[in-house]
């Protein structure tokens, strides 16, 4: 059965808490930097924690036997992008049936999770060998390929820190991880050496150009000039902040200095309005969510629950030091949502969905599930 009975006691609540605090935040942090999307936000959100919490009350077990269709749905929809989706900012990475536009590359993260969950726990003892390590490599880089051709290389990056995660959940021998280590790390000094060269072709013009003004702003003062205006927001918030849609002339927001302020650096007006106290408690917020997510995966009865805590307590972490980073200049800019926080409804629902599935992963750990329960249900 796809639903099982649990007690009060055993259900995270400072889990649903903590992921409420922080929508609520991006509710009112995506009104102040654009009011006509305040609405959206916040029914997004509305939307998000129903979804999250049905979820909750149904068995991941469940849901995890859906895996290949799951990953076969995630490819259809990257080709779709890259053939049928509409154009944004030098990118294709949008969807559009009927009324509805979403962002294929976000669910993907998630599905990607679910689908390896399953897939190590099915390989068993095999998955420490180097077949299934190559196997596992091809599934994941057949939809890493497909959205770096959107292109967007930010989200590749998380893709690929995702999988190293779940492979790593699913208890890959030390030994073996030292070994790819030894071949990843000067591989990919290699690639960034040759990537970086202007004749290499491995990135567009304007992802090196990202790059050199990273190394050199001074010398590209038109493409730094959001992260310089980024940095002075936050910083002029100072401790408390200028408050909360301010009319302050000096406010970097109220001057219409910052682009896509409500997606990729939204962090920005948060810093700025809320100022450090404010800033703290979202990172604060995403850091616990993050752990939270890890605790249940080191607390679940079985492989496929490890590695969905894990995969998603990785996106979540991940992406949000790399938002961050890039709003405070200690990053190269480059695109991706706040998770829970910037606008976006395909990654505030995807997230929403993730945390759902988390949760019931939480609730059967605490139970006490045992594996042999589980497997005796997989084979149902």
């Amino acid at each position: 059965m796809p639903f099982k009975k649990f007690k009060i006691r055993d259900y995270d609540f400072k889990l649903i808490i903590m992921v409420a605090l922080i929508a609520v935040i991006g509710v009112f942090a995506v009104g102040s930097a654009e009011p006509s999307l305040f609405r959206k936000q916040m029914y997004g959100a509305i939307a998000g924690f129903i979804i999250m919490i049905i979820l909750s009350f149904i068995d991941y077990h469940f849901i995890l036997k859906f895996y290949w269709i799951m990953y076969i749905v995630n490819l259809i929809l990257l080709v779709l992008v890259l053939f049928a989706g509409e154009s944004s900012n030098n990118a294709q990475r949008w969807l559009k049936i009927g009324s509805i536009k979403f962002q294929p590359s976000e669910l993907a993260k998630i599905l990607l999770i679910l689908f390896f969950a399953q897939f190590i726990m099915i390989l068993g003892e095999k998955f420490n060998t180097f077949p299934a390590i190559m196997l596992c490599t091809v599934l994941m880089g057949v939809p890493i390929v497909l959205v770096l051709r959107q292109p967007d290389l930010s989200t590749t990056i998380i893709m690929t820190i995702i999988f190293a995660a779940v492979m790593f959940a699913g208890k890959l021998k030390f030994r073996i991880i030292v070994g790819i280590l030894a071949v990843i790390i000067p591989a990919a000094a290699i690639f960034v050496s040759i990537a970086l060269r202007p004749d290499s072709g491995l990135l567009k013009d304007y992802q090196m150009e990202r790059l050199y003004a990273f190394q050199d702003p001074e010398s590209y003062p038109e493409i730094v000039y959001q992260q310089e205006n980024s940095v002075t927001a936050i910083a002029s918030g100072m401790l408390d902040g200028k408050g909360y849609r301010n009319n302050e002339i000096t406010s970097v927001k109220n001057g219409n200095f910052l682009d896509e302020d409500q997606t990729d650096f939204i962090f920005a007006i948060i810093g700025e309005e809320f100022g450090f106290k404010g800033s703290l408690v979202v990172i604060l917020l995403l850091i616990f969510i993050a752990l939270e997510c890890v605790s249940a995966g080191r607390m679940a009865p079985d492989c496929p629950g490890t590695v969905i805590g894990c995969g998603m307590g990785a996106l979540i972490g991940f992406q949000s030091f790399i938002n961050i980073g890039v709003a405070t200049f200690i990053l190269p800019n480059t695109g991706l949502p706040l998770p829970f926080v910037s606008y976006g409804l395909t990654s505030l629902l995807t997230l929403f969905f993730g945390m759902g599935i988390v949760l019931n992963v939480r609730t059967q750990a605490k139970r006490g599930t045992s594996a042999d329960e589980y497997i005796n249900f997989a084979n149902i």
